[in-house]
């Protein structure tokens, strides 16, 4: 299910921004330390207080908007199968947040001094694989499944309550 209204938006964005934010950074320190190892994944929380809250921002402000502006140059929604466009919008979302979050990760990260857009480009070339996968075959698919569950049961008991107090 998708939002159908901007608080539906603000909710679905922090939902799916928490699972990328929390997957790419555990990938990202997995690279660096040589791989995964347990310690990953409460060394993660760490970062996720500050990306968290940027991929969210840029979400909201940047993204959102212009990753359904593009996919919509090769879906059109009501016409081509939900999935489609769900797959199309999902794809465009990584094609500008992973350049975007890596930049930022980058920059608070990384000592990358003189070489820092060739450090940029190298973190956003390794992080895209694994963003447009995670994003397609697991995080896509669990947040909006949760984000569906939750619509409908609010939406349950807010048509209950109103056929109460009718």
């Amino acid at each position: 299910m998708l939002p159908q209204n901007k608080f539906q938006d603000v909710i679905f964005t922090i939902l799916m921004a928490a699972v990328m934010v929390y997957a790419m950074i555990c990938y990202n320190i997995s690279l660096n330390v040589g791989g995964m190892q347990n310690f990953v994944f409460l060394a993660a929380f760490k970062e996720m207080i500050i990306m968290l809250p940027v991929a969210v921002a840029i979400e909201l402000i940047f993204v959102g908007k212009l990753a359904q502006k593009l996919a919509f140059r090769f879906v059109t929604p009501g016409k081509d199968p939900m999935i489609m466009t769900i797959l199309g919008i999902s794809a465009m979302s990584v094609v500008l947040m992973c350049p975007c979050m890596s930049l930022v990760a980058t920059f608070l990260f990384k000592d990358a001094g003189f070489e820092f857009i060739a450090v940029w480009i190298e973190t956003t070339i390794k992080n895209f694989p694994m963003a447009l996968c995670w994003q397609i075959f697991f995080a896509g698919p669990v947040v909006r499944g949760i984000f569906g569950f939750f619509v409908k049961k609010f939406s349950k008991n807010s048509m209950v309550e109103v056929k109460k107090a009718a």
